[in-house]
């Protein structure tokens, strides 16, 4: 934990406020709904041109579904009982702008909501606008040819993470408390590092969304993305529940996320891997950083071995899982469309048409391998924990980072390899923040947890971030033109 000064903030003190807080004053009519957009749209146009977080926001539209919520009584208005949410633009919510990243959707308006933004709108969330994401949600470094990039905000020149880097830009920010992201290989959980916020990675079929076209395929997740793990929990709770138009959905736990969370203990049981058997290189700013918090965690009774299940097969899975995804959207995409790609998302489907039937079952054979593995190790352990990330942010104009620890890769994809192993195994994971480090940055911590375990996962994520002194709470953006200014 780094004595690094804190950047400023200088927003309302409504935004300095977690989820759980501004849910309790809805829900004791002491502030309104109305007041809470006012907040968030004053803090999206201050910060906006910094960092470029939400470059679509729905202003009418947000303030009549308000006033739905002000007729009715706000302890009947679900878990978020009127407060204002980013939603990822991947993500369509009926009459706003929705553009996946590319310029062939760059004047799309959906008719109709997808079925997550639904839930949250029944459940008393307010959507402000869209967040930004790169390509159709390509890459983990937040840029498109429609609204530009998204800056990290603890340091401009920086990449905010991808492709939920707008909503965790948002949140780190202060524009709202609440942000929806979602997830294939760590674009729910790199943003969440990399912007000092908690972002968590459902097990399949806990949340109910993304498209109905490609529905049976459980790669994809859609998640909560906070600035506290307790927030986190009551966004959980919000999105979390039964919805038989989504095939692999299963209902809601009788006992609430937030209860959950009361619940952490921090004499928790922890397999600690720095480089996953040495298949993902690590910086040794990061894994230095990381060791210091898990023996700071140890001191408070936490129990932690380094250990690591067999990872073999994890590369070929992924990668194979992933192109048959990109495969299974090609089908759907017109021509005109696809004529606006960049290239490394042509590649994306490029390699999945690619793919053979050997392939295929090789990686269906290798996770069942893998997942085997994860199961087993949880006989001993609560969580397996590893950095989210093997390197704290670069800068912005570096499209994806090409070295961490001294290992190039060939491609966008190497540097991401902690992110593949929860995809892979449909297992639940969460980001989160362990304080700052090297340069005044904030570092993140990946916990991977049992089958179908958000509970324990998120109570264990507590009892981190209890033992680092967090969360981090918004900041104001700092600017900076490559040279690193703290504060």
């Amino acid at each position: 934990m780094s004595a690094t000064k804190h950047p400023d903030f200088t927003g309302s003190d409504l935004s300095r406020l977690q989820a759980f807080e501004v849910v309790d004053l809805l829900k004791r009519k002491e502030i309104s709904p109305k007041d809470l957009l006012d907040v968030s749209f004053a803090r999206i146009e201050a910060v906006g041109p910094l960092i470029n977080a939400t470059p679509t926001v729905c202003r009418e539209r947000a303030y009549e579904a308000a006033k739905a919520v002000d007729a009715t009584q706000a302890d009947h208005c679900g878990w978020l009982a009127g407060l204002p949410i980013g939603i990822k633009d991947l993500t369509p919510v009926a009459g706003v702008r929705t553009t996946y990243g590319t310029m062939g959707f760059s004047d799309h308006i959906p008719a109709e909501s997808d079925l997550l933004v639904e839930r949250l709108e029944s459940r008393g969330g307010l959507v402000v606008g869209k967040t930004n994401t790169p390509e159709f949600g390509a890459g983990a470094n937040t840029f498109n040819d429609v609204f530009g990039p998204t800056r990290n905000p603890w340091d401009t020149s920086l990449n905010a993470g991808g492709s939920s880097g707008g909503a965790a830009a948002s949140l780190a920010t202060g524009e709202t408390w609440l942000s929806h992201g979602s997830d294939h290989g760590g674009s729910l959980r790199t943003p969440a590092a990399f912007c000092g916020i908690v972002g968590l990675r459902p097990s399949p079929g806990r949340v109910s969304g993304g498209s109905r076209d490609n529905a049976f395929m459980i790669e994809g997740a859609q998640g909560p993305m906070a600035r506290s793990v307790r927030d986190c929990a009551l966004f959980l709770d919000a999105m979390a529940g039964f919805d038989s138009r989504f095939p692999t959905s299963f209902p809601a736990p009788d006992v609430s996320f937030q209860d959950a969370v009361h619940r952490a203990d921090g004499k928790l049981r922890i397999a600690f891997t720095a480089d996953l058997n040495g298949f993902a290189p690590v910086d040794g700013e990061v894994e230095d950083h990381l060791r210091g918090v898990l023996a700071h965690m140890e001191g408070q009774g936490a129990v932690v071995e380094q250990h690591c299940p067999d990872m073999t097969g994890l590369d070929a899975s992924y990668r194979t899982l992933r192109g048959l995804m990109w495969a299974t959207m090609a089908r759907g995409i017109e021509p005109s469309v696809r004529a606006h790609f960049k290239d490394v998302l042509e590649d994306n489907f490029a390699s999945g048409e690619a793919l053979t039937v050997h392939e295929i079952t090789g990686a269906n054979l290798g996770r069942s391998a893998l997942y085997a593995n994860m199961v087993q190790m949880f006989d001993r352990f609560d969580v397996l924990a590893c950095p989210t990330v093997g390197c704290l942010p670069h800068p912005q104009s570096e499209e994806w980072v090409r070295t961490i620890g001294g290992q190039s890769f060939p491609d966008y994809l190497g540097w991401l390899r902690f992110a593949y192993l929860a995809t892979v195994t449909g297992l639940p994971a969460i980001s989160v923040p362990v304080g700052l480090g090297p340069r005044g940055l904030p570092v993140g911590i990946q916990l991977i947890g049992k089958p179908r375990g958000e509970a324990a996962l998120l109570a264990a994520a507590r009892a981190v971030e209890i033992a680092v002194g967090g969360p981090l709470g918004p900041i104001d953006p700092v600017v900076t033109h490559g040279e690193r200014v703290v504060g």
